[in-house]
């Protein structure tokens, strides 16, 4: 008899804690939010002087004739522009935040 009074009791119990959780949960409401982290300015200067010297060199390579020098300048431009853009993007996550 106690024993079968002990089960009942702890039946009771362990049914009352379960639903009382999810109430506790949903006293803060849940959020998704994007959170990004932009990279630094030396990152994004170093990507720059790497894009230009290896658009310079491709430039350089990729010109014929004797006046390469045109080619290398335009290599250098766009990648400079190319190495800045690849090195400034931005690490983006989705993460959960209760208020």
């Amino acid at each position: 008899m106690r024993n079968k009074f002990l089960a009942t009791a702890t039946l009771v119990c362990s049914a009352l804690a379960v639903a009382a959780a999810p109430m506790a949960a949903d006293a803060k409401s849940r959020h998704r939010v994007k959170v990004c982290h932009s990279t630094s300015s030396a990152h994004n200067t170093r990507g720059t002087v790497i894009g230009a010297v290896a658009g310079g060199l491709l430039g350089n390579a990729v010109s014929s004739g004797g006046g390469k020098t045109g080619g290398t300048l335009i290599g250098a431009g766009a990648g400079a522009v190319a190495g800045h853009e690849i090195a400034k993007h931005k690490k983006c996550h989705y993460e959960y935040r209760y208020y």
